[in-house]
């Protein structure tokens, strides 16, 4: 019952931020035609966000496979889902419990603090959990201590995350009614610091001015339609007709395959910024009750898409830039000793997308190009870092990828070596 609870209720984003949705309408004694609409859409809007996700997901991994391919580069790809994964074939409990009571303190901070954030990225809650729970028991910290050092961990990043990016993300939807809750943060606090440091006067990605013949590319739809088309002909004309349609496209023509791929990759991206819009729609006034009444001035601290539709250029401009120095990075890491870490398109593209959209709102066009980039690298680095803590896991063909992960793996993997 608990790992019901926990695994398939806690860890659905869906319900986990209906539930908080419900919570938020029941308090302020809403009507019940008002509570069911108001929580089903909720669900619905992300229901429809993880489409999304889900089917840029799909198009991305024929991408990296296209990739690998052409390119005969073997190593590791990031892969935060991938890696929860397997983290809970041997940690399951001990991630249920981290994440279980990790959400209790997340909620007792937000209560007592300053830092009034409920973090509601259920997924990455879940994904957190796990690799505190490798970490941890890796270090040789079992039982009551990895529960209590992983939980109290847990619910304080719960809360540092969306506050450290506040200030800017602010700025990015003009309201102070919404949060970012999302375990890439370190990286997009770079973005937007180093955004500030090189941007001055920079116009930003959203005032491009594109010649009339080309006002067809002010349509963040077809302008990453046409990006993605680019880049996966390029791919396959590299892997071949032969290689393409005997073993990615199922028979289909490769240059058709390639193009659908890269408009399925763009209407993924569609879909995600309706349901981020629907979400955004039910949950600020539904979590108005919970603010009032459990955690007074609370704000939802929601997943990265959510800024995606205040800077749809910035997106695109933040994932080729973090997906280039990832390639670069590709080629650094074993000049440092490290394992090469092939490029994961997933991350690039979210945490790439994300850091595009905080360095543009500090400096604009170049704040978006080199602070994309400059997470880019960080995300490349920290993951080939932090391998060697994840003991058996480390010798998996994956590893966790976003920023936060990886510091907080590192930073802990060496304090519990330095206590041993």
């Amino acid at each position: 019952m608990l790992q019901f609870i926990i695994k398939d209720v806690l860890g659905t984003p869906a319900i986990l931020v209906g539930l908080f949705s419900l919570i938020g309408l029941l308090l302020q004694k809403k009507p019940v035609s008002d509570v069911i609409s108001g929580t089903l859409k909720t669900i619905m809007g992300f229901v429809i966000l993880i489409a999304g996700a889900n089917l840029i997901a799909a198009t991305l991994t024929i991408f990296s496979q296209l990739f690998e391919h052409s390119f005969n580069i073997q190593g590791v790809v990031p892969n935060t889902d991938a890696m929860a994964a397997l983290a809970q074939k041997s940690y399951g409990t001990e991630t249920a419990m981290i994440m279980v009571f990790g959400m209790l303190v997340n909620i007792l901070l937000a209560r007592i603090t300053p830092l009034k954030y409920i973090f509601l990225t259920g997924h990455h809650t879940l994904y957190m959990s796990a690799m505190l729970a490798v970490i941890l028991s890796v270090g040789g910290v079992h039982g009551f201590w990895l529960v209590l050092i992983g939980s109290l961990i847990l619910g304080t990043m719960m809360v540092v995350c969306p506050a450290i990016l506040q200030p800017f993300t602010r700025k990015i939807t003009n309201s102070d009614d919404l949060a970012l809750g999302h375990f890439g943060s370190t990286g997009y606090l770079l973005s937007a610091l180093v955004g500030k440091a090189v941007g001055k006067g920079s116009p930003s990605t959203e005032e491009l001015k594109v010649p009339k013949t080309l006002n067809f590319l002010r349509d963040s739809s077809v302008a990453i339609s046409l990006t993605m088309m680019i880049l996966f002909i390029a791919l396959v004309l590299v892997a071949g007709k032969e290689f393409t349609e005997s073993q990615v496209s199922g028979g289909q023509n490769f240059i058709v395959f390639a193009i659908i791929q890269s408009i399925t990759f763009a209407a993924g991206v569609y879909i995600i910024l309706a349901g981020v819009r629907m979400v955004i729609a039910e949950i600020v006034p539904a979590f108005k009750g919970i603010a009032d009444k459990l955690v007074p001035n609370a704000k939802p601290a929601l997943d990265c898409p959510t800024v995606f539709p205040f800077a749809p250029n910035a997106v695109i401009i933040g994932f080729l830039c973090s997906f280039s120095a990832g390639l670069i990075s590709m080629f650094l890491c074993p000049l440092f000793g490290l394992s090469v870490i092939v490029p994961g398109l997933v991350p690039h593209f979210f945490c790439g997308a994300t850091a595009g959209v905080y360095g543009n709102i500090t400096g604009g066009r170049r704040g978006a190009v080199v602070g994309s980039f400059v997470q880019g690298l960080l995300i490349s680095f920290l993951p080939a870092i932090l391998l060697p803590l994840m003991g058996d896991l480390g010798f998996a063909s994956t590893t966790f990828g976003d920023a936060d992960f990886g510091i907080v793996g590192i930073v802990l993997g060496h304090i519990i070596s330095f206590i041993h």
